[in-house]
């Protein structure tokens, strides 16, 4: 669901970060993707909400950067990061977190 509002919104580099196989993880996943704008970050964002409300009833448990370069949407054991690309490359939560199982979504 989430991949789909990102999608929605042209968002791209879409990567789910799995923590299950490490010890202490701060929670279960990290979905990342990119955006080439302030304006689409945002927009893909409220198109997650939006998604995971209509469908599945859910609200973030709290949110971070809206109208930023990075915006952080906390479901508790998803979080998911919307960067600009340039932010995203500075911040490099891939290789942060490279012990963890990595995952490319097309």
């Amino acid at each position: 669901m989430i991949t789909e509002g990102i999608k929605e919104k042209k968002g791209d580099n879409i990567v789910i970060i799995d923590f299950n196989n490490i010890k202490n993880p701060p929670c279960s996943l990290f979905v990342i993707c990119s955006a080439k704008s302030k304006k689409q970050v945002n927009a893909i964002g409220n198109s997650i909400e939006k998604v995971l409300l209509e469908k599945l009833n859910i609200k973030p448990w709290h949110q971070e950067g809206r109208l930023s370069n990075w915006r952080l949407i906390d479901y508790m054991d998803i979080v998911v990061h919307i960067f600009k690309e340039e932010t995203r490359e500075y911040y490099k939560l891939e290789e942060l977190w490279g012990d963890s199982l990595i995952k490319k979504i097309n």
